[in-house]
């Protein structure tokens, strides 16, 4: 359960990731030059506006009668002029001065040690079961220790440094940031800093304040050019808080009041208490896949690039890879805080202004991924931060439905910021899927998991008013008299027309079809559950007979992602979209659809194993769900390839893992992780067939095993024990009494809770 790692870390990449769901600490462990990367989740440029073009809805029907004429590119160019954001939308991912805005790096915190001698001995860890992180080395004799941890009790960062000899800590210390900082300002071995972000229409959005303080037992402090010196202190306690007014806080009070008598706070106490938050949702699943690999005498990084050149020596790297998932989802999101933000494209983490891609929320798979591992996982509250947000989304989208095609209900296209973005992107290529669809099913999921029917009665509306556009906005296609999307696109993919162009735009590509099936289905499902016989939901039962069909299977015996079989411009294109019915929807199965399932198969094997992080962490996924677990390890094994260093950047050829286990895109974002979490999850239980499948998709190396604390659908919580491939014991929790059916060692059958 511990990330550790023999020399400090060289590049913001290999730092080790402590959150609260609210504020992040980065240690980077240089023994002289020590720098910590500070962040806060609503750390956001940018501000609210209004994108949408109230002018596109009179250009959908000349779009369409391209798209019914064949004449894709027409409908395109129409797309691109007329139905697409109003204003500079993203700045195709570097809005941190436009009023869309970036999630952004709080600060830095720096300190120059004085530890004169040669060094050895040296380790830092990460250790998952505490969250907590240390760097620990020997110079002249004498034993340094430094601890760090983002309390899960106060709001707060706590460092601690000690010595083996009193006397042995001095150090200056000091607060950077490289923009926006408008006061700093030190006295009582305080550094207090504040300043606002742009909000991208020339004035000032986000206001934030931060506050380091510095405990000393012993020897000497005193303030300095900004900076406080500490010189022969037995131990020392450094204490951060991090603010912004996105919670309605004013940041200078908060981050005062979150820090207000910590020169009497007892680091054992609050040590105690971070834990014990912590370990009662961590500790709720554990994982072992037993090999005889010594794990303590190898690094974090010389294991990754073990665990890619032979897998099945170490077993237990897969298994801390799963929880490493499950812990940065606890730390990169607070269920219980009010207006809780949920994990952007980088968690909680980053080091730059501009954030790659902003660290926004990517609606067309990525925003999505980091939940994908959350319920089965055991951590179902994590998903109420995420789908707060797409409540509110969906009271922005009403606007954009509104404007692009004069409907009722919601919409929102393919990316999102905390201010509520719903219009599409900058270009129709990526910018024109929409995505309101998507996102119910993480509210369908959550239900189906938690079996609440107080919340199923909340998200009704949201799923109905979802529905409502979409049943307002299909059209016929005038070749297959399937009710289908138009405009739409495959997310970012495109296909050759006859004519020779390239293009995107088309009507009712198949993960369309597929999710609006499924959320048809959600709604019907609902009104039942909930008894409230909606007229609405009966309309949906016809709409789904002239929907167009899950999964139609073209002549070369792929699932088609298209209405029309197009030539393919990129075969092994990174999305893979028209997969959707087999994972995240449960349309394709090896047990109910088997046909379906074939057709998957191949549509895989073309696509190829490759791609980005997020891309190989789906496939591993789907690789799951056809139960083939030797090939979704194979994919497990090439998300974990060593990330290349080029000098002060990595580079490489597509996805990989960096030295602390974040996932290279590249660079990095955190969808992989999550995704390579939930498919290591779908390969010991899946439960969307209908029953609980224990096992589904075990790979020959993991013969024997442990986990418990999974989560089925309907409520349950699962342990399985195996043993040479084969359950040996298993234990079903839910409510007693009731009935569950379970395909334990292939066979199925019913047993009571």
């Amino acid at each position: 359960m511990k990330l550790w790692y023999d020399k400090p870390a060289q590049r913001w990449e290999g730092t080790l990731p402590l959150g609260n769901g609210l504020i992040g600490m980065m240690p980077d462990g240089k023994v002289l030059d020590e720098s910590i990367v500070l962040n806060e989740i609503s750390m956001w440029s940018g501000s609210s506006e209004d994108p949408n073009n109230y002018e596109a809805y009179k250009s959908v029907k000349d779009i369409q009668q391209h798209l019914f004429a064949g004449e894709n590119d027409l409908a395109e160019a129409l797309v691109n002029k007329n139905f697409v954001t109003s204003g500079q939308g993203s700045a195709f991912g570097t809005g941190a001065n436009a009023p869309y805005g970036s999630f952004q790096n709080f600060a830095f915190l720096n300190f120059i040690h004085q530890i004169p001698g040669e060094v050895s001995n040296f380790r830092r860890e990460l250790d998952l079961e505490k969250a907590k992180a240390s760097t620990s080395f020997v110079v002249d004799g004498v034993h340094y220790t430094r601890e760090y941890f983002t309390s899960f009790d106060k709001n707060i960062g706590v460092i601690r440094l000690t010595a083996s000899k009193k006397g042995a800590i001095s150090f200056a210390t000091h607060v950077y940031r490289e923009e926006n900082i408008q006061n700093i300002q030190v006295s009582d071995s305080e550094i207090t800093w504040s300043g606002a972000l742009p909000d991208g229409k020339g004035g000032l959005g986000t206001h934030f304040a931060g506050k380091i303080k510095v405990v000393a037992k012993g020897g000497t402090t005193k303030n300095y050019d900004h900076q406080v010196i500490v010189k022969n202190a037995d131990e020392v306690l450094v204490y951060f808080s991090a603010a912004t007014d996105y919670y309605g806080y004013e940041p200078k009070q908060k981050v005062a009041k979150e820090l207000f008598g910590a020169e009497s706070w007892k680091y054992g106490k609050l040590l105690s208490k971070h834990q014990k938050n912590y370990s009662s949702t961590f500790s709720r699943v554990s994982l072992t896949l037993a090999d005889d690999f010594k794990r303590d005498s190898v690094p974090t990084d010389i294991r990754i690039k073990n665990f890619y050149e032979n897998p099945e020596k170490d077993n237990s790297m897969a298994a801390l890879y799963y929880q490493f998932g499950r812990y940065l989802s606890i730390a990169s999101t607070a269920p219980t805080h009010e207006r809780a933000l949920p994990p952007n494209l980088q968690g909680l983490w980053a080091h730059q202004i501009q954030t790659p891609w902003n660290g926004d929320y990517h609606l067309n798979i990525n925003a999505q991924m980091n939940h994908w591992g959350v319920e089965v996982s055991n951590l179902s509250e994590y998903h109420r931060p995420f789908i707060d947000l797409i409540k509110r989304i969906a009271k922005e989208g009403e606007k954009t439905a509104k404007a692009y095609y004069n409907a009722p209900g919601w919409v929102v296209y393919m990316m999102t910021n905390v201010w509520g973005y719903s219009a599409p992107g900058e270009q129709a290529s990526w910018g024109a899927s929409t995505a309101s669809g998507w996102l119910c099913n993480h509210l369908w999921e959550h239900y189906l998991f938690t079996q609440d029917k107080h919340y199923l009665a909340e998200i009704y509306p949201v799923l109905k008013g979802a529905a409502e556009f979409y049943k307002a906005t299909l059209v016929q296609d005038p070749k297959t008299g399937w009710l289908v999307t138009s405009p739409s696109v495959s997310p970012e993919n495109g296909f050759k027309l006859p004519n020779g162009k390239r293009t995107a735009v088309v009507m009712g590509p198949t993960i369309d079809s597929q999710i609006i099936r499924e959320l048809y289905q959600a709604i019907i499902e609902s009104n039942n559950i909930l008894g409230l016989n909606d007229d609405f939901a009966a309309a949906l039962t016809d709409d789904l007979k002239k929907i167009a069909p899950a999964v139609v299977v073209s002549s070369s015996g792929r699932v088609m992602e298209w209405l029309e079989d197009y030539e393919e411009i990129e075969p092994k294109h990174r999305h893979v979209s028209h997969l959707y019915g087999l994972y995240p929807a449960n349309f394709v199965s090896p047990i109910t659809t088997p046909e379906w399932a074939d057709a998957a198969k191949r549509s895989l094997e073309v696509r190829g194993d490759e791609g980005t992080g997020w891309s190989r962490a789906w496939k591993i996924l789907f690789w799951a769900r056809l139960h083939d677990g030797d090939h979704a390890l194979e994919i497990l094994r090439q998300l974990l390839k060593p990330a290349i260093a080029d000098g002060t950047t990595y580079q490489g050829d597509g996805a990989g893992t960096y030295p602390n286990l974040f996932c290279a895109h590249p660079p990095f974002q955190i969808d992989g992780n999550f995704g390579g979490s939930a498919g290591i999850a779908e390969m010991l239980i899946q439960s969307h067939d209908g029953y609980i499948h224990l096992l589904p998709a075990l790979p020959g190396a993991w013969k024997t095993g442990a986990v418990k604390g999974l989560k089925a659908r309907g409520n349950y919580t699962v342990d399985i024990t195996w043993k040479d491939g084969e359950v040996v014991d298993y234990k079903v929790r839910g409510k007693k009494g009731e009935s569950v059916d379970i395909m334990v060692n292939g066979k199925k059958k019913s047993i009571k809770i």
